[in-house]
């Protein structure tokens, strides 16, 4: 994969997966990777810095919470982050209309 396609879409990727509700971060990173069917990879390395700025910029809240017998970090999408979300998936939207316009066809093979 060619992470320079990928970036600024993590963050679109992960608020979609939180604003489904509050989850822990490998069972984001896990989510991305099945639904992804395997294209998507998010290391620790990038997952947490990812969602401690989307923490900052107020996108996500984050509690504790006990699961399975031991602490967990779970985060949640805020107002402010729904918002962003709906704005991010607009925009990925009109990327991917525009990139398909210019490779043509359906399947973008044209």
């Amino acid at each position: 994969m060619d992470w320079r396609l990928v970036s600024g879409t993590v963050d679109t990727l992960l608020l979609e997966v939180i604003s489904e509700g509050p989850t822990y971060g490998y069972s984001i990173a896990q989510t991305v990777l099945a639904r992804s069917e395997g294209y998507f990879e998010i290391t620790e390395g990038s997952l947490y810095p990812a969602l401690h700025r989307l923490e900052r910029q107020k996108f996500l809240e984050s509690f504790w919470k006990e699961a399975d017998g031991r602490e967990r970090k779970y985060y949640k999408l805020t107002p402010a982050g729904r918002t962003a979300l709906t704005a991010k998936k607009k925009e990925w939207k009109r990327f991917a209309k525009g990139v398909q316009g210019v490779l043509g066809g359906a399947d973008g093979l044209a």
